[in-house]
């Protein structure tokens, strides 16, 4: 993916945030956010990070046309259909570097992992910016949007399942919707995936 593909990832605004939730058996509530205009976030019950950088509280909002796509879109990724992330309105908030990253993540299929390296050579490829898979995994577990941007396909070196701000249990549960063979990844003993 080059840069200019992940414009399509626009820095969120600064205005009044509404929210709608969407209950999942396996994953519990979510919540999912708009600025009136484009989806800013969607996290799961108790994720860390919970709505960092938006101003709270959120006004509920079941029927904005954002929010309205983005409960479709769930119901058809609980579905097992492979949608498009960049379908929906997306306006996550955070550093340029955030936003890049979130912009890789967005064109990573369904199914598919790629490591925190894996994103920080192609960074540095296609930007001539050389960056650390560590710089990587601290922009994806700060990924506001959950699920639509999915940061649970991303794994550490040798398929480590380091790091996710929903919980570990909630990434497999999520890969193994997706048909990966969770079989052949490996969860730490100690460190911030627990």
């Amino acid at each position: 993916m080059s840069a200019g593909s992940a414009r399509a990832l626009r820095e969120g605004g600064r205005g009044a945030i509404f929210a709608t939730t969407y209950r999942h058996d396996a994953l519990g509530e979510l919540t999912v956010a708009s600025d009136g205009e484009a989806i800013v976030g969607l996290w799961m019950e108790g994720q860390k990070y919970f709505a960092s950088r938006l101003p709270q509280p959120f006004a509920r909002n079941d029927s904005l046309p954002a929010l309205v796509q983005a409960r479709s879109w769930l119901d058809r990724y609980f579905a097992g259909v492979q949608s498009d992330p960049l379908e929906l309105p997306l306006a996550p908030r955070g550093t340029a570097f955030q936003r890049r990253v979130r912009g890789i993540l967005a064109q990573i299929p369904y199914g598919s992992l790629r490591t925190y390296a894996d994103i920080a050579d192609q960074i540095a490829r296609e930007d001539g910016t050389r960056c650390s898979a560590r710089a990587v995994g601290a922009a994806n577990g700060k990924n506001p949007l959950s699920i639509i941007l999915p940061c649970h396909r991303v794994v550490g070196a040798h398929g480590s399942l380091t790091g996710y701000a929903g919980g570990i249990e909630r990434k497999l549960w999520l890969l193994r919707h997706e048909g990966v063979d969770v079989g052949r990844l490996t969860v730490p003993r100690r460190g911030t995936a627990l």
